[in-house]
């Protein structure tokens, strides 16, 4: 008997351009995965509200979040595919889970905390239940494994709790998802100030490199990334910048960074940069292309987030059935 595989759930908000960080940090990690696993990959759309968004962007950007997914290799065929939104189960799991979760959790949670010292009085209940959505997400899917970088372990840990506590309360309905730490796949960081992680809402755009941005505009981008004085290639924590850049650099060529500090020794950085930033062209440029095409085949990626939507409103349902019988809920 064919042994069950297990289930990974993993999502990207399309409330910006997707990075090079999203790239490496994810992206390029779950197409390893689609062979070995039951992936659901979602574009999390009722996520990207929780800040204003233009809606004519935030259609365009959903539909290139999944193209890029399709574009950078992510199977179709082997994976489920779709839009959060199409699938009411997370929205409605989402309020069960509210239900069963604390204000005070959820008002320690360093993202929530951040953002209300930024955004006051003004911040919306949205930032503040954004986890319990997350949550939902992928209880839902009785995920096994959530692939997180270290910014995201936080929103596991109170996944897990609220899981733990609604098993406990009703008796066992959801898996306890475990963290999936990839073995490669550096956390890609600010290229303007490396002690920060790359993100798409940064308000300088030299800051990060976005997966659509031009040859030459990721030349200039990489030409002004923060290295430092010392005019050597070394992996060091003292050289942030260069540390970053060697990252990537690696991620993308499979040079280990002891061969990247031997190619460069006493060259100064120009040459390295110059070597970073065709390693990111070459990457990047057939991704371009293809989602280029894809983005002009409108009824194509209906067909796949239909398909996806499909397979994922099944599966989500049959848990939510769960939970609303446990709670004590009239099923129709």
């Amino acid at each position: 008997m064919e042994e069950k595989k297990k289930v990974i759930f993993s999502g990207i908000q399309p409330s910006g351009n997707l990075t090079l960080g999203n790239y490496i940090g994810a992206i390029k990690n779950w197409v390893k995965l689609q062979n070995e696993y039951d992936c659901y990959y979602c574009v999390v759309d009722l996520h990207a509200i929780t800040v204003k968004q233009e809606p004519k962007d935030l259609r365009r950007r959903t539909l290139e979040v999944l193209a890029i997914y399709i574009a950078s290799g992510i199977d179709p065929e082997k994976n489920t595919m779709f839009i959060q939104s199409h699938v009411p189960a997370h929205s409605e799991a989402a309020w069960l889970l509210n239900c069963s979760t604390y204000i005070g959790e959820l008002s320690r949670m360093t993202q929530f905390k951040d953002k209300s010292k930024r955004y006051g009085d003004s911040i919306s209940a949205g930032l503040l239940n954004y986890p319990v959505l997350m949550a939902a997400d992928i209880l839902l899917y009785q995920a096994d494994l959530v692939p997180v970088g270290g910014d995201q372990k936080q929103h596991l840990e109170i996944t897990r709790d609220i899981a733990n506590r609604f098993n406990n309360t009703y008796s066992p309905t959801f898996t306890i998802p475990e963290p999936y730490i990839p073995d490669s796949g550096a956390r890609i960081m600010d290229l303007q100030d490396p002690a920060k992680k790359m993100s798409k809402s940064s308000d300088n755009p030299n800051s990060y490199i976005l997966i659509m941005d031009t040859p030459d505009v990721i030349r200039k981008k990489i030409n002004r990334a923060v290295t430092d004085s010392l005019g050597t290639v070394k992996y060091s924590d003292d050289q942030p910048g260069v540390k970053n850049l060697m990252s990537i650099l690696s991620v993308l060529t499979n040079l280990s960074c002891d061969d990247i500090e031997k190619k460069y020794m006493g060259q100064g950085y120009a040459e390295f940069k110059k070597d970073v930033a065709e390693a990111i062209i070459v990457e990047l440029e057939p991704i371009q292309k293809k989602v280029k095409e894809l983005m002009e085949d409108k009824s194509y990626l209906e067909g796949i987030y239909k398909a996806g939507a499909e397979k994922a409103n099944y599966v989500a349902n049959k848990t939510l059935r769960k939970m609303q019988k446990k709670i004590g809920f009239i099923l129709k």
